[in-house]
């Protein structure tokens, strides 16, 4: 049987995966593939590393702890809004490790031909241009409000609520732990002993 593994990504916590989740189950029904994994994420496709998902995705295919003959997601944008060269590492990626990508808005992706790079050079240029331009509306916006006297940020003398370390934020951030926070999750995984 067909393998596939849904792609479900959103970019704010305001929005949900679950509007994706049934066109792509409804796909896959029709073409009698099993649905072996969801990979689903609310995060930013121009964050650097917040794509956990994809990363996981990516890594269980690399390793071959996963085998899956498609992904399936929404539209072409979901995997990455950074332009031409980003989606098409991305589409190369994948075909060299045995999964194409297949996605509900573009048909043409399921039948791959000799014009599939110019289609996914358009579409990458789209979303990056649709980006883009989101991104200037809304620092326009906050140029406007700023030139009205309007505050932006956290009002002064206000705090978090939750307590932060600083220095370990930075730790994790780099992609490191410090002894503490690994002992402390050490304590977790055995049960808090």
């Amino acid at each position: 049987m067909t393998r596939v593994a849904f792609y479900l990504r959103v970019s704010s916590t305001e929005q949900h995966t679950d509007n994706q989740l049934p066109a792509l189950q409804a796909f896959a029904k029709t073409r009698g593939w099993e649905v072996a994994e969801v990979y689903s994420e609310n995060a930013s496709s121009w964050t650097a590393g917040h794509q956990k998902e994809l990363a996981r995705l990516l890594d269980d295919l690399g390793t071959g702890r996963r085998r899956y003959d498609y992904l399936l997601l929404w539209s072409l944008d979901r995997l990455t809004r950074e332009g031409i060269s980003s989606l098409l590492a991305l589409w190369n990626h994948f075909r060299l490790l045995g999964c194409q990508i297949v996605s509900v808005k573009e048909s043409w992706t399921e039948v791959p031909n000799e014009m599939t790079p110019i289609f996914l050079a358009m579409i990458g240029f789209f979303a990056r241009w649709e980006s883009d331009r989101r991104s200037e509306r809304t620092l326009a916006g906050l140029a406007r409000v700023k030139a009205h006297g309007v505050k932006l940020g956290r009002p002064r003398g206000s705090k978090d609520q939750q307590k932060r370390n600083r220095a370990g934020y930075l730790l994790r951030w780099a992609g490191k732990q410090s002894s503490a926070d690994k002992q402390a999750q050490e304590t977790v995984l055995a049960g808090g002993k």
